[in-house]
């Protein structure tokens, strides 16, 4: 197995089944029409690599912890803007995950306790906002100018640890 530190983004769009239960097509188009405009560029300029796309969701990762935190910050501001305008039943939502943990590499994807963390961390989270593990937080603390709330320790499903959320 090939193994290596990342920094790990899981994104999820909030009210995915209402909104494609409300308007299929309208909200399938908006989704590939905000990857491709919003997603994909800011990645790309946050040095990250899609790792895949899973229905309504992104796993994404970063080589860095504090290119990761900046990535999701961009890409909510830039959904919030999108969004602007349109009528809250039509709207789309991101809440994310990001945690810095060892993957296992498979060919062109990645898994274990480092995904599965960013995973239950964006479970956790609220619309439009990001939820940090306490190992992202060590690794900016300092580096950005972002405030945090500390949320304290959280039980994530068989995994313990403190998170907190970008301000």
């Amino acid at each position: 197995m090939d193994r290596r530190l990342a920094a790990i983004l899981v994104a999820d769009v909030v009210g995915y089944s209402r909104l494609i239960e409300t308007d299929e097509a309208g909200t399938l188009t908006t989704l590939k029409a905000r990857k491709t405009e919003i997603l994909q560029p800011l990645v790309a300029k946050h040095n990250g690599r899609i790792v895949k796309f899973m229905g309504d969701g992104v796993l994404v990762e970063f080589a860095s912890a504090v290119s990761g935190v900046q990535c999701a910050v961009d890409l909510q501001a830039a959904m919030s803007l999108a969004n602007q305008g349109l009528v809250e039943n039509k709207q789309i939502v991101f809440r994310m995950g990001l945690n810095l943990g060892e993957v296992v590499v498979e060919r062109e994807d990645i898994y274990g306790d480092g995904v599965n963390v960013a995973a239950r961390l964006e479970a956790l989270c609220e619309p439009g906002g990001v939820y940090l593990s306490d190992n992202v937080y060590r690794q900016i603390r300092g580096k950005t100018q972002l405030l945090f709330d500390d949320l304290g320790e959280q039980s994530l499903k068989n995994i313990h640890g403190r998170c907190g959320s970008i301000e």
